[in-house]
């Protein structure tokens, strides 16, 4: 039996009076029950087709911008036939999508099933608790086998979705992405490196000097000083992220059990005291504290090439990936800089699966065949035909000797560009289970270099340095009163945080003068109490 977690904390910032009054329905109903159950002859567990005759279940889902029609959809239609379910879709829009969603859990007429569409997971522990959504502990137990078997090997996975009362809500859906977790990189221009005859810079002292001769040495052979030895922009990892690390971990994160926040430390002061020094001496762009990303891909698309370095999850953050005669690849990591006393460390968050992507309503007629249903996407072949498209056509399977992203004896092989809009594939919705292994098993291809060369850079430069995982601070629940005092504080404090950083850069606040205002201020702004909610809920957890 799949046990029942101990959480104690609940309810995320969020919850409206909608929520708390619009669930009559679910007091109608027990929370295992099925609104007019009809008997219907299921196949043995674990095996296709579902059912013996065709069973309808009526399935709500946002629409996506790569789908063209989930009604005429080749895989939605080939599903159809191995299941020997029909899906009859109710498709909102993206726009107002959390409008309309709440429009629906208030009506009296809710579908079957809810699909990765935005419920909260203060919703899905309100509607949970009040019956209108289905626990599905004893369905998973009862009518599942693979998703037992999954959750049995991955007791993060079962802990992350079970809610505080101890079940479960929805099917978990796992999209592990092994480059995103140590995402926060910084890609420098490689061949200006070689032209200057300079090795990568390691510590901070060396990456100044590197941006010095960049800035100076005419890396781009022009004649003028037109270079730009570090850029980065004001919505994707703006500053001071990836530079801050050298001197102290530049997000939130646990100490021997206890919260801490960085910019508070003597450490983040010195931190931005280097950081100002490279904008004051102008190499940092000037506009990386303001510009919006589209702004700093015009600096990447530039014909001759002027960017040395920018900050992003990839080289597509900062430039058209794919063009300027594959310039993009020539951009390639630099690994985390080692800070004056010693300190080096990589951004790192451990993947957390989607825990609110596959519900099942107190109104499903066939509970059982809908988690069956969901519990078929497990299955590796269903998995790429829902993701990538037809096989043999959009992917195959890989042969003998092929190799995957990670090294390894690969499964499959994409012969299809993903991104355009199509009508064969579900474009990663539906309660897909793509793991880091599965992903990783992808046979890399020149034509396709990417995943390749993040998983590269990320394996290379960036995991021996991630942060300790103890140090990471997980997802945490919290109760109405803590969610309540967080929404008055929370978003005070990071604003003003944010807005302190870009002066001290700028230099339009002197870093020495301003320094004990601005930890007054934050102390004036209720941070010990902040800080104390965030240990409220971690003790909870882990205590």
């Amino acid at each position: 039996m799949l046990k029942k977690a101990s959480f104690t904390c609940i309810l995320f910032i969020g919850l409206t009076l909608l929520l708390l009054t619009g669930c009559n329905n679910g007091d109608e109903k027990t929370a295992g029950s099925s609104k007019g159950e009809e008997d219907i002859e299921l196949t043995k567990p674990g095996t296709f087709p579902i059912t013996k005759e065709k069973v309808t279940l009526k399935v709500l889902v946002p629409a996506h911008p790569l789908v063209e029609d989930y009604k005429t959809n080749v895989f939605t239609k080939w599903y159809e036939e191995k299941t020997n379910v029909h899906i009859e879709w109710e498709v909102i829009p993206t726009q107002n999508a959390e409008e309309k969603l709440n429009l629906i859990l208030s009506s009296d007429d809710l579908p079957d099933v809810i699909m990765n569409s935005p419920v909260t997971l203060s919703q899905l522990m309100i509607y949970g608790s009040q019956g209108m959504f289905l626990p599905l502990n004893d369905l998973i137990d009862d009518t599942g086998t693979d998703v037992k078997k999954f959750l049995d090997e991955r007791p993060d996975v079962l802990d992350s979705i079970t809610a505080p009362d101890g079940n479960i809500y929805s099917m978990p859906y796992i999209n592990e992405c092994y480059h995103c977790t140590l995402a926060q990189k910084l890609w420098i221009y490689q061949p200006w490196l070689e032209e200057l005859g300079l090795e990568m810079p390691e510590t901070t002292e060396e990456f100044y000097q590197v941006l010095k001769a960049f800035k100076e040495k005419d890396p781009n052979g022009n004649g003028k000083q037109d270079e730009i030895p570090l850029a980065g922009n004001k919505d994707l990892w703006p500053f001071p992220g990836f530079l801050m690390d050298p001197f102290i971990y530049n997000e939130m994160y646990v100490e021997n059990g206890k919260i801490q926040v960085p910019y508070t430390k003597p450490e983040w002061k010195e931190g931005l005291q280097y950081i100002h020094q490279l904008y004051k001496e102008g190499l940092i762009a000037k506009e990386s504290l303001t510009q919006d990303q589209d702004q700093l891909k015009r600096l990447g698309n530039s014909k001759e090439t002027i960017l040395g370095m920018a900050m992003g999850y990839w080289q597509g953050d900062m430039m058209t990936a794919g063009g300027n005669s594959g310039k993009w690849l020539d951009y390639v990591a630099v690994p985390p800089l080692e800070g004056p006393n010693g300190n080096r460390v990589a951004w790192y968050q451990p993947p957390v699966p989607g825990r609110a992507s596959f519900i099942i309503t107190n109104q499903a007629k066939h509970p059982e065949v809908a988690l069956r249903w969901a519990e078929g996407f497990y299955d590796e072949e269903v998995t790429l035909r829902a993701e990538t498209g037809e096989m043999d056509k959009d992917w195959r399977w890989a042969e003998d000797g092929e190799i995957g992203i990670n090294g390894e004896p690969a499964k499959w092989v994409r012969l299809d560009a993903y991104g355009e809009v199509q009508n064969t594939h579900w474009a990663q919705q539906g309660p897909l289970i793509r793991t880091d292994e599965f992903r990783l098993s992808e046979m890399t291809t020149d034509e396709q270099p990417l995943e390749a060369l993040l998983y590269e850079e990320t394996k290379g430069k960036y995991e021996p340095y991630k942060l300790d995982e103890d140090m990471v601070v997980p997802p945490l629940y919290f109760n109405e009163e803590q969610s309540a005092e967080l929404a008055e504080i929370e978003a005070t404090i990071q604003n003003f945080v944010d807005e302190s950083n870009a002066r001290f850069i700028s230099g339009d606040d002197d870093i020495e003068k301003g320094w004990e205002s601005f930890l007054q201020n934050l102390e004036a702004m209720n941070l010990d109490r902040y800080i104390e909610i965030y240990q409220e809920a971690y003790d909870a957890k882990y205590k």
